[in-house]
């Protein structure tokens, strides 16, 4: 069971979900919401987190739209409220409250951060990993990468990008940008056939157990090579 924080960002305070892990300074996941705020699924994956060691904490980034958002995906009408969160999203103001959430957990005495997002929370991972001084990033399915690949040489850091295949949100064109854009030596990309959008998203419509848990592991063993 988590806790809750508030975290003082550029613009005003915003909450936080904490699993707390084995140690106080030992390494930390900043974890990126999809566009149904910090639900169950987000607080789940932060608990996940916590079990591994890592102390995870999942930013309540709609704060400015309506605090405290925690919806699921399961009915139509949850869904056009999500997507008008999204609509309503500033992307820029997102990444300042990650960078406050990488600087809170470094005043904890967390020497080393990573972050991962779904959805949304992919293309603010990406970003994360190029305009923060994060040290090790992690997107899944993220929305919109190709519009930003401008910025790929900025990441100092690895970044790790899931990418489904069949994403209906993810053209194969956007696709293709993105792995001829990311041939920085510090991307590394994963492509998974036949996957839709939310591949990940346990309970989800698209879900699928064998590659979430190939694409799970594979992140567990990117943050163990550059966290610990």
């Amino acid at each position: 069971m988590g806790r809750r924080v508030t975290i003082q960002g550029k613009d005003g305070s915003f909450s936080a979900y904490v699993a707390d892990g084995k140690t106080r300074d030992g390494p930390a996941i900043v974890v990126i919401q999809e566009i149904f705020g910090v639900n169950r699924v987000m607080r789940d994956i932060a608990d996940s987190l916590a079990e591994e060691g890592y102390t995870a904490v999942v930013p309540d980034l709609f704060w400015r739209i309506e605090p405290g958002i925690d919806i699921t995906d399961q009915t139509d009408a949850e869904w056009e409220k999500a997507f008008s969160y999204f609509k309503a999203f500033n992307v820029d103001k997102g990444v300042e409250d990650i960078a406050a959430t990488i600087a809170w957990m470094r005043a904890q005495g967390h020497r080393k951060v990573g972050a991962e997002g779904y959805c949304l929370g992919g293309l603010l991972a990406y970003l994360t990993g190029t305009r923060t001084d994060i040290d090790a990033t992690v997107g899944y399915y993220g929305v919109g990468i190709d519009n930003y690949l401008g910025e790929a040489a900025k990441a100092k850091k690895p970044v790790l990008l899931h990418i489904a295949e069949e994403d209906g949100f993810v053209s194969k064109d956007s696709q293709a940008k993105m792995k001829a854009g990311l041939t920085n030596p510090n991307y590394q990309l994963y492509s998974y056939p036949g996957r839709d959008h939310a591949f990940a998203r346990d309970g989800g419509k698209h879900y699928h157990r064998g590659d979430a848990n190939k694409a799970n592991d594979r992140t567990m063993d990117f943050f163990g090579k550059h966290l610990r």
